[in-house]
């Protein structure tokens, strides 16, 4: 029994490593990824393959993510109270807009979004998708991650922030100043920091807990996104924001104290922290130097 749960933890690691920015890995890079001999890697995926968890193409040693995982989504996707509570206002803003809407789910460290919707002339085409991207890269990703506890915050910046365009805040400080903006504004911007041409404006969404689980964003091309445009659809999605958050029962008045939240206390990775102490160092050291030439 206990063999199976490591067996089970094992091939979660092994799913955890896909995403959509990587669809198809080897099983070298997987190996590598979960620290597992590559033996005990080749032989989980065998396994997992036969369930129709993983699926390889043929003649190489590539592998992505097996169809079972659609059908387990969609019957998640069907169960999931926000995604049928939404479903109206997503598609309602995407009208108002004329930009395509998202959706988005947050599980600590991914923002997954489960439906996006299309404006097309006078309707829209609703999808219902399962894609995952770093919270820290996406609207919806940065205004959930700046309404959860310190804690989360914390293990969060400590996975690393990966640079997906030249935009993508890649620093754990400049990343807490971000989220402490968020947290006063109570809207996100993705500013080309996922994919270049591409900005976002998303508000939180909250369960009847008051606990932020997700958000849902406005999209389109950056050229379209001006100042005044991105502070005016940012008033209308926080008002779908709230309108959400209350069909799943949540009111305000009951949950006072996620309104006032403090600010995020300065969590840089130690790393980082090491670094910038370093630097302010030399600057101090630099401006000691320079005082004393002029003394002279």
């Amino acid at each position: 029994m206990e063999a199976d749960i490591k067996s089970l933890i094992k091939m979660m690691a092994i799913v955890d490593c896909f995403s959509t920015l990587d669809r198809k890995l080897s099983a070298a890079t997987i190996a590598k990824r979960t620290s597992m001999p590559r033996p005990t890697t080749h032989r989980l995926l065998r396994t997992m393959r036969s369930l129709g968890l993983i699926e390889q193409e043929r003649e190489r040693d590539q592998y992505s993510l097996g169809m079972k995982f659609f059908e387990v989504g969609t019957t998640v996707l069907q169960n999931m109270d926000l995604h049928n509570q939404a479903r109206s206002s997503v598609e309602s803003l995407a009208r108002v807009t004329g930009e395509s809407v998202h959706l988005s789910v947050f599980d600590g460290v991914s923002s997954t979004v489960v439906n996006r919707t299309d404006p097309e002339g006078t309707r829209v085409n609703t999808l219902f998708v399962l894609e995952s991207s770093p919270a820290h890269a996406t609207a919806t990703g940065k205004c959930a991650l700046a309404f959860q506890p310190e804690s989360t915050i914390k293990r969060f910046l400590s996975l690393g922030l990966r640079k997906l365009t030249i935009n993508t805040i890649t620093d754990s400080s400049d990343l807490v100043d971000e989220l402490n903006n968020i947290r006063r504004l109570g809207y996100a911007i993705d500013d080309e920091e996922l994919e270049i041409g591409t900005k976002c404006v998303a508000a939180p969404i909250r369960s009847s807990s008051g606990r932020v689980i997700g958000g849902i964003s406005v999209s389109g091309q950056a050229n379209r996104f001006t100042q005044e445009r991105i502070e005016s659809l940012s008033e209308i999605v926080k008002q779908y924001a709230q309108t959400i958050s209350a069909r799943l029962d949540y009111y305000p008045s009951e949950h006072e104290e996620t309104e006032n939240l403090p600010p995020i206390a300065d969590l840089r990775t130690a790393r980082e922290a090491k670094g910038k102490g370093g630097r302010e160092a030399a600057d101090a050291g630099d401006e000691v130097k320079v005082k004393a030439r002029r003394a002279s």
